[in-house]
């Protein structure tokens, strides 16, 4: 149970200037917050209770000792692995083969680890459920998660789920439109602030469908319309690799509901998977022969 310091950088610029001025605190004295109580973090932040209260809680945590029991962790972690690079590995000019190989590896792993800090095993728990349940589940991505919205059908169509993606707003909301009460809308956006994302979600709503999102973490307007809210982290400072590494973090996230999903079904599931396999490999010898 860690995530407290990587759950407050992630929604550093979302919070309030009252809460910016603990976070930052935090931030520069995680070891000394462990020892402090509310009132004393009150006294040198120069904040009221209420604030650090409902800071804790705009992070998803339960309340301020909550926060300190996951730094507590994020710094015992941080010390199991002083001898190893723990921060993001920006892209250099010139850089050899070597190092452009640890530095992309070592920021992908980063965000696959910092993820786990900010993903819900409760929300993925519903997200598993809604889906496993739905008569029918659309997918939207724009742009980069048009990859992993594409990802994401193909294994859903695979172990026979009625699963429709789609990648500009005109096609999302024409399924969006279709939806009813129990189907589900899964909205991917990294920024969590993709407009054609916004617009269909927002039908698929009115129309009582369950609505699942996986952005950032935070608040963000995508994910304020969900039900279920599944986050990423990816902390880079530079926006190419940032790109890069959300990217993987959001693929590791569909692996996970995936792999959920087709446990609910487990005999049919490898029944069919192993289905599609042999349909797939008759059709490729097939037009090697032509």
């Amino acid at each position: 149970m860690h995530g407290g310091l990587v759950s407050i950088k992630e929604a550093l610029h979302l919070l309030k200037p009252q809460e910016q001025i603990v976070a930052d605190f935090i931030l520069e004295h995680p070891e000394q917050i462990v020892n402090l109580s509310v009132q004393k973090l009150a006294e040198l932040t120069g904040v009221s209770e209420a604030t650090i209260v409902r800071l804790s809680r705009s992070l998803q945590f339960k309340g301020f000792q909550d926060l300190k029991m996951r730094i507590v962790a994020d710094l015992a972690q941080t010390a199991q692995a002083s001898k190893e690079t723990d921060t993001y590995q920006e892209i250099q000019p010139n850089s050899s083969v070597s190092a452009l190989i640890d530095s992309i590896s070592h920021n992908n792993a980063q965000s696959i680890q910092d993820t786990l800090s900010v993903l819900s095993v409760q929300e993925v728990e519903k997200a598993i459920e809604s889906i496993g349940k739905t008569r029918k589940i659309c997918i939207f991505g724009v742009g980069a998660s048009a990859v992993i919205a594409q990802d994401f059908m193909q294994k859903l169509t695979r172990i026979d789920r009625w699963c429709e993606a789609a990648y500009d707003f005109n096609s999302q909301a024409t399924l969006a439109a279709n939806l009813r009460a129990g189907d589900v809308a899964f909205g991917i956006s990294y920024s969590g602030q993709t407009e054609d994302i916004i617009g269909s979600l927002s039908i698929a709503r009115q129309n009582g469908a369950t609505i699942i999102t996986l952005t950032k973490f935070g608040s963000n307007p995508v994910s304020d319309l969900a039900d279920v809210r599944l986050f990423t982290s990816s902390l880079e400072k530079s926006i190419r690799s940032g790109a890069m590494a959300s990217r993987i973090t959001q693929l590791n996230v569909i692996d996970i509901l995936f792999v959920g999903i087709a446990q609910l079904q487990y005999d049919e599931t490898v029944e069919l998977l192993e289905r599609t396999r042999k349909a797939v490999s008759r059709s490729k010898r097939n037009g090697n022969n032509k």
